[in-house]
Order: structure tokens, then sequence, then C-alpha cells
């Protein structure tokens, strides 16, 4: 299983970068290949609450992964945390 924890962007539809911090992981053996994790942006904005598919994340050093949030919760009152799913390829 390789995963990837740190800096991350994630990229809405209309090609906004919203920064924040990444926790990805591959699915485990047994398991259906692919990835996801969890994404909390720097600053929540309408426009990330709204998010849902068609989505990039993009790693440091220009790796890309497309995503589509599964959900979201609040952690505190300004701050949320997003459930992405990947497509494709992992970017770790």
């Amino acid at each position: 299983m390789s995963t990837y924890s740190g800096p991350a962007r994630l990229i809405l539809a209309d090609g906004t970068r919203v920064p924040g911090t990444a926790s990805l992981k591959t699915n485990q053996p047994g398991r259906p290949a692919g990835w996801g994790g969890t994404f909390r942006p720097d600053e929540t904005t309408a426009a990330v609450r709204a998010s849902g598919d068609g989505l990039q994340i993009e790693l440091p050093y220009e790796e890309f992964g497309d995503v589509t949030v599964t959900g979201t919760r609040r952690l505190l009152a300004t701050q949320i945390l997003m459930s992405l799913t990947g497509r494709g390829p992992a970017p770790f």
C-alpha cells in the first residue's frame, strides 16, 4: 500500500486551485484497485463546498490525479474535511 500525506492543491472544475493538506492511500491488496483519502482546504469557500466531480488533486512536483468528492464533514466552525475517491493511476 502506497501513501501520501502533505501539502496539495485541489483543482476545481473552473480551474481554481485551492491549497490545503491531503492524506491519500492506495486500496489494500485484495480490494478493488484504486486510491482515495481526504483533503482539508486551507480556506473554505462556497465553491469548495459545492465541488463534487470533475476535479483534480495536485501534489508537489506537478503530480496530478483525477478525484471525486464523496463526502464532506465539518471539523471546526470554519474548516471542512473532504473525502475523495481517485480515478486512474495514483499520483504518489
